[in-house]
């Protein structure tokens, strides 16, 4: 079962505070990879909040090979 499979109840939402920790950047550099589209987030009212899986993916989207 893919993420994307999941019932919305069971797909865990980041802050963006969380997902700055995870990432070592600042919630600015956060919330500017949201609004260019680079993270794919919720907003709900003023609060975004990303789905841990989309914060895997980019992360593994994001490795680079050191050959």
């Amino acid at each position: 079962m893919s993420a994307y499979d999941r019932p919305l109840g069971e797909v865990k939402l980041l802050t963006v505070a969380e997902v700055a920790a995870i990432m070592r950047l600042s919630k600015m550099t956060v919330y500017r990879m949201v609004n260019s589209g680079a993270l794919p987030a919720l907003k709900v009212g003023r609060s975004v909040r990303i789905p841990e899986h989309v914060v895997d993916e980019y992360l593994r989207r994001s490795f680079v090979d050191s050959a």
